[in-house]
């Protein structure tokens, strides 16, 4: 399990900017202004050793009861959305509940990150779309079959379609981790954290952002 220290943002989406030597670097923008601490784990109480994060503020009216008063408890605003982040007992010993969190202390620029979000949902598709199958050839009497994903299983043995084969279904709408991403910009006065390459997930959209654990560069196409 990631223990490393991190947080939650919400992706506003992406830009570029420039670097001294003139090329474009294009980064993901992720915005934490909202992100506050609302609560802690420890392990002599609960076992295991966590932050718990609210960002986004929400109206107490579409908040439970049970919701409402851990907010109070807290002394925070009611946040939208609260997630539980595990982490080392220093790492937690540098928030105090209520308080915000503070990006210079976490990242600087250069640092290697593991990012994670939920990927753009596409609906339903087919196999072409959905796993970049090739489809059967275009001519010599083929008919209504080039987008088809082929044969599915064999008539008597085993007689059945056997599990996880590649076919039609949803695509996207998923977690997906993309590892060693470098930071770009971290704009402390406006709580923005400016990540090189894309995040998944669409805009306004909750992404997870922690220090990296292999720490390695990805290599450039």
């Amino acid at each position: 399990m990631n223990t490393k220290p991190g947080i939650i943002g919400k992706k506003l989406g992406m830009t570029q900017l420039y670097k001294e030597d003139g090329t474009v670097q294009r980064v993901t923008v992720v915005d934490v202004s909202s992100l506050q601490v609302i609560g802690k784990r420890t392990k002599e109480k609960d076992g295991y050793t966590a932050v718990v994060f609210g960002i986004t503020d929400a109206k107490e009216k579409h908040l439970s009861k049970a919701q409402q008063g851990s907010f109070k408890k807290a002394n925070v605003p009611a946040k939208r959305t609260v997630r539980e982040l595990r982490c080392e007992e220093d790492f937690a010993a540098k928030f105090e509940i209520g308080a915000a969190v503070n990006l210079a202390d976490l990242f600087q620029a250069g640092q290697i990150v593991d990012t994670q979000g939920i990927s753009r949902g596409r609906g339903f598709t087919g196999v072409v779309r959905r796993w970049g199958f090739a489809g059967f050839v275009q001519t010599h009497g083929t008919h209504e079959y080039r987008r088809h994903g082929g044969s599915i299983g064999t008539n008597m043995t085993p007689g059945r379609t056997l599990p996880n084969l590649k076919m039609p279904g949803q695509y996207g709408n998923e977690v997906v981790s993309i590892l060693n991403l470098k930071i770009a910009r971290v704009d402390a006065e406006k709580n923005l954290l400016m990540v090189e390459g894309g995040i998944p997930g669409p805009r306004n959209g909750l992404v997870l952002v922690r220090h990296g654990v292999k720490g390695r560069e990805r290599k450039k196409r």
